[in-house]
Parts: C-alpha cells; sequence; structure tokens
C-alpha cells in the first residue's frame, strides 16, 4: 500500500508525499515517514505539529458541519498523519509558523478518539477495519467518535479514485484499535518528537488557580473559604496511610497526626473522614469511605474517630449514605451504552428507533433517571448544609464515584465560585483528579478491563449542565466549555485522566517508586522507567488544544461574586433560631437515607456495642418525630422564603442571597436531554440513511408544533382569555413514501426543513448520478459548493432553527432562576415517574 500511496502523490502533485514506514514490535506499531522533513511545519497547507508526519492527503473533499459551525458543507483537503484525521478548508488563512502549537485544529479529530470507520457506497454501507478489502470506490466517508461526535466527508466526484481508497485505507490501519497497549503509541506519535518535548517541558502552568497538589494550596481553599478549626495534615506524604488519597489531608486542628494514624485502618482502603468545603453559614461537608468490617475499636480509637466525624461541630453530624439511592458504575455504563446507541444509531447496519417510540427508548435508557438522582441527592445535602451548625458527611463503600459527584454538585450549587472557568477546573482538581477517581479505569483507555469502564465523570458533566441550562445567568461556564472538557476525557493525552491517584501520578512524573523494608518501611527509589516517554500535559492548557476563539467562547459575563458576611465565631449569625436543631442532643449522629433521617443503632460501629464489630443494618427509627430538628433544617428554608399563597411544588423566584443553594427543578418536564452533546453525530448519521425531504416536515417536529400549540391554549385559558383554534395548515403532499424511512420504518431526530415560499429562491440540488454519468463538464464557479458523488444527498441544514421535544430551546431573555424545594410534610423529596423530556 505504501508504495501506491507514494505513486498515487507523485503523479498527481509532480513530488511525493511519502511512504508508510512501519517499525516496533506486534503490539506497538508506529508509524513514520521519510522523504518529508519532520521539523516542517507547514506541509500542503497543514500545520503540522513538531515530528508529525503526513501519511495521506485527498483533494476536494467535503466535510459536513454541525449547528455549532454553521451547518452546511465546507469544501477543504483532507489528510491522515499518524496523530490525527485532519481537514483543512480551501480558503482557511495560511498558518502561523511563529504560532505556538495546538494539538487540534477546529475540523480536526484524533486518531485514538476514534471507534470505528465506516463508507458509504452506491447502494451500500461497510464498516472499515484493518484487514477490510472495499470492492467499491466510497463516495461518503464516516468517522465514528468516543465522544458520541459523528464526523463526515462526502468526496468529490472529480477526486481521484486512487486517493479516496488509500485514504480510508490509512485511516482504518492507524486509529488505534481496542487494544491493550496502543495508547502509549498514541502518545508518542502526538507529543514524542524532540521539539514537542522541550516545548512541553517550558509550559507554564495557570498560576490563578488552585490545583490542590501541595499543603500551601490547600491552606490557601481554608482561608478562601473562612473554615477555622481545620488544618492541613501531611501524614500522608508518602502514601503509607493511604494509596489512593492525596498527599495533605484537612483534619480537625485537635486531632494530632500521632493519632491520626490509627484511623485509617478503621475504613476501607484508609479513606477516613476529611474536610472539603465550608458553607458560609458554618456547616462542613465530609467524605469518607465505608466503615471496615472485623475491627476492635480501643477506646482511644473511638475517642479519635468521633473528633475527626464531627470536625468542628461538636453537637451535630448527619451521615448520608450514597450507595443505596445512586447508580452503581455498572448501571451507569449500561446507561450510557443505550444512550450512546439511541443517540447515534448505526448507519452500517441500518438500525434505528422509530419516532412513535424514540422518547419511550430514550426514557428505558435511565440516564435521565440517574441524572435525577444525583442531583436530588446534593439538593438534600445543600438544605442541610444551609442550615449551619453541622457536619454532612458523605459516605459511600469506597469513597471514588458518588462521592465524587454528589461532593461536587453542592459546590456547584452552592459556591458562586465553582461556577467560574478557574473556580470549577480547581474543583475538579479538588474533589476528582486528587480525591483518587479511577479515571484510568473508568474510562478505560487501554481496553484491557471493561469491567471497570463506567463514565462517571461525564454522568457530572450531564448534571452540571442541567443546573446551568435553570440558571444560565449564574454560570460563568458556557456550555462551549463543558463540551471542550467532556471531549478532553476521551483523548488520552492528559495526566488529569491518565492515573487513578496522585501516587501513580507521582511514579510517572517523577519515575519515583516505593519499597518497603522492616527497618526503614516505605521509601522513595528510583525506578527504571522508559526515559523516551513524552511529558503529558494538563487538561487546563486549553491553548494546547484549542484556538484561541474557541477558548473566547468558554466563558460568558457574569455579576462579580459579593464577599462573605462577617463572621461571628466562625459561623454567619442568620436567624440562629429558625435553622439550629435546638432539640438535638450534642454529639448526635444520623443518618440520611432515601430522604429521611434515622437513628440506627449501629449506624457508628463503636457506638453499636461492646463488641466494637460493625454489622451493616437498615433498621430506620419507627417514626420521624425523633429527629424534629434536622426536619426542620430541610422545612424551615423551604418554606420561610416563599411567597405567600405558594406552595413549595410551585416555582418561586431565584434565591436574593447570591450564596443560596440553586436548586434544580426536577420533575420530568425540566429534565433535558443534553442535544449539543449526545445529539450532534446523530444529525450527521441519519444524513445518509434517513434523507428528509424539504416539503415534508418530520413527525417529531410536527408533534413538537402540537405540543407548543397545547401549551398555548393553557396558557391563554389559565390567564383567562378565550382559547383560539390554532390556524390549519395544509401539509404538502408526500411525492416519496419511502422518505424519512428505512427498512423498519424508523427515523432518527433530524430537523426538516420547513417549506420554502414561492419568492425564495431555491438551491440548486446535487447532480444526481445520472447526470454525473451524462455530462462531466467543468466544475461549478466558487459560489457554489463542488458537485457530490453521492447523487442523492441533499444538505438539510440550513438556516433554520427546530424546537425538538428534549433539551432547552436558546431564549432571548434568560429563564428566572428557578428552585427545587423538598416536600413541606416529611423530609423526603419528591421524585417523579414523569417523562423526562422537556419542549
Amino acid at each position: 500500500m505504501g508504495s501506491r500511496c507514494a505513486r498515487e502523490l507523485q503523479g498527481d502533485y509532480g513530488k511525493p508525499c511519502g511512504r508508510i514506514v512501519a517499525r516496533g514490535t506486534d503490539d506497538e506499531r508506529m508509524l513514520s515517514q521519510s522523504g518529508v522533513n519532520v521539523r516542517s511545519r507547514d506541509v500542503f497547507g497543514l500545520r503540522c505539529l513538531p515530528g508529525e508526519c503526513v501519511l495521506q492527503r485527498a483533494v476536494m473533499v467535503r466535510k459536513k458541519l454541525t449547528a455549532r459551525e454553521g451547518r452546511g458543507w465546507v469544501s477543504g483537503t483532507l489528510f491522515c498523519t499518524h496523530f490525527r484525521v485532519a481537514f483543512v478548508p480551501q480558503d482557511s488563512p495560511k498558518p502561523d509558523d511563529n504560532a505556538d502549537p495546538v494539538l487540534l485544529g477546529d475540523h480536526d479529530v484524533a486518531l485514538a478518539s476514534i471507534e470505528k470507520v465506516v463508507v458509504v457506497g452506491p447502494n451500500r454501507t461497510k464498516l472499515v477495519t484493518p484487514n477490510s478489502s472495499l470492492k467499491f470506490t466510497p463516495e461518503e466517508l464516516v468517522l465514528y467518535c468516543r465522544d458520541l461526535r459523528v464526523i463526515c466527508f462526502l468526496f468529490d466526484r472529480l477526486t481521484p479514485d486512487a486517493q479516496v481508497i488509500e485514504i480510508t485505507y490509512t485511516i482504518a490501519k492507524t486509529y488505534q484499535p481496542p487494544k491493550p497497549g496502543s495508547v502509549l503509541s498514541f502518545q508518542n506519535a502526538a507529543l514524542g518528537s524532540v521539539e514537542m518535548k522541550q516545548f512541553l517541558s517550558n509550559r507554564r502552568r495557570d498560576t490563578h488557580m488552585n490545583w490542590f497538589e501541595s499543603a500551601s494550596d490547600w491552606e490557601q481553599e481554608l482561608e478562601r473559604c473562612g473554615a477555622t478549626g481545620w488544618r492541613v495534615s501531611s501524614v500522608n506524604d508518602r502514601f503509607e496511610m493511604s494509596t489512593s488519597l492525596p498527599r495533605s489531608i484537612v483534619v480537625p486542628q485537635k486531632v494530632l497526626d500521632t493519632e491520626l494514624k490509627k484511623s485509617f485502618a478503621h475504613f476501607h482502603e484508609g479513606r477516613i473522614p476529611r474536610w472539603c468545603w465550608r458553607h458560609p453559614r458554618g456547616s462542613d461537608l465530609l467524605r469518607m469511605a465505608g466503615f471496615q468490617n472485623n475491627i476492635y475499636h480501643e477506646k482511644d480509637d473511638i475517642k479519635n474517630l468521633e473528633m475527626i466525624l464531627f470536625g468542628c461541630q461538636s453537637s451535630l453530624c448527619v451521615v448520608v449514605e450514597l450507595d443505596e439511592e445512586l447508580p452503581s458504575p455498572a448501571d451507569i455504563q449500561l446507561s450510557h451504552g443505550r444512550l450512546r446507541a439511541l443517540c447515534l444509531g448505526d448507519i452500517s447496519t441500518s438500525v434505528s428507533v422509530p419516532d412513535d417510540r424514540w422518547l419511550s427508548t430514550l426514557e428505558s435508557t435511565h440516564w435521565l433517571d440517574y441524572t435525577r438522582a444525583c442531583l436530588r441527592k446534593a439538593s438534600e445535602v445543600a438544605c442541610l448544609l444551609r442550615g449551619g451548625h453541622l457536619t454532612v458527611a458523605l459516605q459511600e463503600a469506597d469513597d471514588r464515584d458518588m462521592g465524587c459527584v454528589v461532593s461536587s454538585l453542592v459546590q456547584v450549587m452552592c459556591d458562586p465560585h465553582c461556577r467560574t472557568q478557574r473556580g470549577f477546573q480547581g474543583l475538579v482538581q479538588k474533589e476528582w483528579v486528587m480525591a483518587g477517581h479511577r479515571f484510568s479505569s473508568r474510562i478505560n483507555y487501554h481496553r484491557d478491563n471493561d469491567k471497570e469502564e463506567a463514565p462517571v465523570f461525564l454522568l457530572f458533566l450531564d448534571c452540571v449542565w442541567q443546573i446551568s441550562s435553570q440558571y444560565p445567568t449564574r454560570f460563568q461556564l458556557t456550555e462551549d466549555f463543558l463540551l471542550a472538557l467532556h471531549d478532553s476525557i476521551h483523548l488520552p493525552l492528559f495526566s488529569s485522566f491518565l492515573a487513578n491517584c496522585q501516587r501513580e501520578r507521582c511514579k510517572r512524573s517523577q519515575n519515583l517508586g516505593q519499597s518497603y523494608t522492616p527497618v526503614n518501611g516505605w521509601r522513595d527509589v528510583d525506578s527504571s522507567s522508559d526515559p523516551s516517554d513524552p511529558p503529558l500535559p494538563s487538561v487546563w492548557d486549553w491553548s494546547l488544544q484549542y484556538s484561541k476563539h474557541r477558548r473566547d467562547r468558554f466563558t460568558q459575563p457574569v455579576p462579580p461574586i459579593p464577599s462573605l458576611q462577617p463572621l461571628l465565631n466562625g459561623n454567619l449569625n442568620t436567624h440562629p433560631d429558625t435553622h439550629r436543631p435546638s432539640d438535638t442532643v450534642p454529639g448526635s449522629v444520623f443518618l440520611l437515607s432515601r430522604g429521611t433521617f434515622s437513628c440506627p443503632v449501629n449506624l457508628l460501629p463503636w457506638r453499636a456495642g461492646s463488641s466494637g464489630v460493625y454489622k451493616k443494618s437498615h433498621r430506620r427509627a419507627a417514626s420521624s418525630e425523633n429527629v424534629p430538628g434536622l426536619e426542620r433544617l430541610l422545612k424551615a428554608w423551604a418554606m420561610a422564603e416563599l411567597p405567600q399563597g405558594v406552595t413549595s411544588t410551585s416555582a418561586p423566584q431565584g434565591p436574593l442571597d447570591p450564596y443560596e443553594p440553586l436548586l434544580p427543578l426536577l420533575m420530568g418536564p425540566c429534565m433535558g436531554l443534553w442535544k449539543e452533546c449526545y445529539l450532534r453525530g446523530a444529525l450527521h448519521a441519519q444524513a445518509f440513511s434517513h434523507p428528509v425531504s424539504a416539503n415534508h416536515p418530520h413527525p417529531v417536529e410536527r408533534l413538537a408544533r402540537e405540543v407548543q400549540q397545547l401549551k398555548d391554549e393553557l396558557a391563554r385559558a389559565s390567564s383567562g382569555a378565550d382559547p383560539i383554534p390554532p390556524p390549519k395548515t395544509a401539509e404538502p403532499r408526500r411525492t416519496d413514501t419511502n422518505l424519512n424511512q428505512n427498512a423498519n420504518n424508523g427515523t432518527f431526530l433530524f430537523p426538516a426543513s420547513r417549506p420554502q415560499s414561492a419568492s425564495a429562491p431555491r438551491a440548486a440540488p446535487p447532480p444526481s448520478s445520472a447526470n454525473r454519468q451524462t455530462s462531466r463538464g467543468p466544475p461549478p464557479p466558487p459560489a457554489s459548493a463542488p458537485p457530490s458523488r453521492h447523487g442523492h444527498h441533499r444538505d438539510n441544514g440550513g438556516g433554520n432553527k427546530h424546537t425538538f421535544l428534549f433539551g432547552h430551546p436558546p431564549a432571548a431573555e434568560p429563564r428566572p432562576d428557578q428552585r427545587y424545594y423538598p416536600a413541606p410534610n416529611a423530609a423526603k423529596l419528591p421524585k417523579s415517574n414523569g417523562s423526562s423530556v422537556a419542549s
């Protein structure tokens, strides 16, 4: 194949682009190129990274643009390097050789992000693998990506057939297959050159964000939150106490390190209760793992455990159980797989879901149910913290998945700093990267452990989007930032996501290992790692990933964050009699599970009996009268600020205090599908197997119009106005009975173009196959798109915007802030079994 590639390019362009040379072991094969200067920064109009090699290219190719890119098609040249598939539009400006390199351009996709390659030919589609053989010339090339994007390229009829076949084979043979050992090869291809290593070693980190890697970083966070009575401990500096916790943890000042060391053995993986964040009203948020079984608790151990658990609050502690109510990693993985299959489909098999079952199928994925469960639990915790004068401890079996989700969501709801770009990045560093979330295992870059794979972090990003869609003016972050972070997690190039804990990152970056001897204990020793491994940047180095105009869309202007009110004895003096549970006994510990408070006898193992052996029990208090003070914590705030005549199920105005929690509405119609993330590829995929007529609206679009008409009638009826019957519009007669259908009578959600008026000029359709056979004249002028190989394709993008039955369409005015309130009759938060779809 390499000689054919060289001959073809030499014949078309007068000079060889290069030949493919494979070298290395069987398990790890790297591709390089001879004949092109590896230090060249501009190869055939493509701005290459230092050491990047162009393997193949094809001219006169059209790329289908997404809605965020303006829809339509753009003509240019398609490249395949040993790192990415790049597309350079023909009218793009000449690259600046003096500018810093950017890993991926606006139209590029990394090879490691590609999941499968599909080609479309005359009346056929085929999944292309490294061992495939093509018996037809492809007309379209479709790249399915792991980040839910679908990149579509349309080959022009003037593109040489040899180029089409060669670049298809090259992409299929060079994109990273799902097998162990391919990640390092991809990293070396992107960052392994001498020039790139030197460039990365000179990069400076953002000094304005908190990285939470040292004790001074944690002290800075304590000072920002006004958390007195806590200190930073380096008892785990060598990861002797817990291999999954960071070097520095925050513990009460009154607990010494010598006493603290005895507490690690009582918790799973040594993950003791530790401070995460302090609410401005004085409550503290802690995280901890489950209690270790069959551990005997001595008297001194019990005293230390009580001091750690209560922290600076001596009166009340609430343990929030996360395992029973929130989905497991296996549930999240199964749900995300179903959602992916629903949104993307598979054009290689022409399998899709009929329109009349699309929404019910979406509900059956349970993805929105899991999102709602996480937001509901975070809302409960936010209400508790708002009460003040207590400690809330999040307990999960291993404290490395849902604990990260809930603690992060609570801070996003309550802390305006966490809704800024740098604040949110610091939050992810603190609650995910440093807290020991198993990014490497959950993302499964190496494809060697499918049982551990689960997109927990992506579920968290979806929850943040749900809150931001209901409170758009309270977030400096934009949807573009969340999408960029969503896509970056699928690129195995960043140190933030390529390890399971800080200890693993330190071993790779500092080439340090540890050995243990009975005399010396744990000691750091130099490890013999490969010095040729490239340095890995942080995911927060956005200038390395995106151009400036893309980064400018990451934030939006928001009002300045007001300073905190003066503290009195570490707590805000705001209605202490209303919010403080005065009828609780000092030292009380309660359990919050399934929205109900209880006092299990064996909640704390050392209080269960003289044996001290912990045995989990699900016994609950017989009545909520045992904890009336805690119930008032949830009720008082929900009812105190409600206007007269408004119930807790209504939609009140947003909170006046900027530090009040942003509690989202969780009823079915208020929860939307993140269509800019999950459906950005579906609009591409259906364009091939489900062409839509310009004169016939899509069934989902018709249904959306009917729903909107019903909402307008309800609004007029509630206001006392006479309902006006909607005007009936005659639908154009269907000229093709096979439109919007496939073999099983199903279509994707595709925005059909509205009927054009008689006076509006109609765009000329692409030439048909018959016209292409009879007429091969010169290409049309640049003002029109080049003719395509695929005669029956039509650009359905246009500039029209359409309303779907999910997500939140952009509005001219910002939506008023809304809250989700607990039910007034009990501490239980309402659950909804309604449809999880918003108009």
